[in-house]
């Protein structure tokens, strides 16, 4: 179970970026509609939006759909759950970097609303991974200790919002080496090359993925008591 732990760790990485680049992001995008400024923490609920939307299509549409190939229940294993979460969170980065990348060609002409993707993916992989992830601690967990691994998607959460510090930190201090502004400048990211860091962490997941197929398919299922 440790290395599919792990595996949430650098999720959470990726995830975490919705509450700090994302909206550093947002920030030197244009916001104003008329009138109205639109704050770029805002943006956070088209994240929690996404959840709302996809776990009754979850339940209602995919479940009954996946169900009729695979004769699970449950439709998906928690293994393939969490999988697909993964998947879909390389892509948010992904969206992410290219949303980037087109807003410093136009530094500052696309509109905030380009950044609704990616939350909605972010929103989308959180359905799959983090319930997936909980109900494979609960059901694969000694009977005696199921409420200690039920705890242990939240120390993941934690491990992995340190882990996204220490990428940036070390992130930071590589590019600016040269005495240049480096990808993530405090001042001006106008100047930097977000669009790099967000591709550093689709690398990252890209190469979770494969780690967690190989530890998640040599997995021994817990016997039925």
């Amino acid at each position: 179970m440790f290395p599919i732990w792990l595996s949430g760790i650098v999720f959470t990485s990726l995830q975490s970026q919705i509450y700090t680049l994302f909206v550093q992001q947002g920030r030197s995008m244009k916001r104003i509609i008329g009138s109205l400024e639109i704050p770029p923490a805002t943006l956070g609920m088209f994240d929690t939006a996404s959840v709302l939307i996809c776990v009754p299509i979850y339940d209602q549409v995919l479940v009954p759909l996946v169900r009729r190939f695979t004769s699970r229940a449950k439709g998906f294993t928690d293994l393939q759950r969490m999988g697909v979460g993964l998947l879909v969170s390389v892509l948010s980065m992904a969206a992410a970097a290219i949303v980037e990348t087109e807003r410093l060609r136009g530094l500052g002409a696309m509109n905030i609303f380009w950044q609704i993707p990616q939350y909605f993916l972010m929103g989308t992989a959180e359905v799959f991974f983090y319930i997936g992830q909980l109900e494979f601690y609960y059901e694969q967990s000694p009977d005696a200790m199921r409420s200690l691994c039920s705890a242990l998607p939240l120390l993941s959460t934690a491990f992995g919002s340190y882990l996204s510090s220490l990428i940036l930190t070390v992130v930071a201090y590589l590019t600016t080496m040269d005495g240049q502004d480096g990808w993530i400048p405090a001042e001006d990211i106008d100047k930097g090359h977000l669009d790099y860091f967000f591709w550093l962490l689709v690398c990252f997941g890209c190469v979770n993925i494969p780690v967690f197929v190989f530890f998640s398919v040599n997995h021994l299922q817990k016997k039925a008591a």
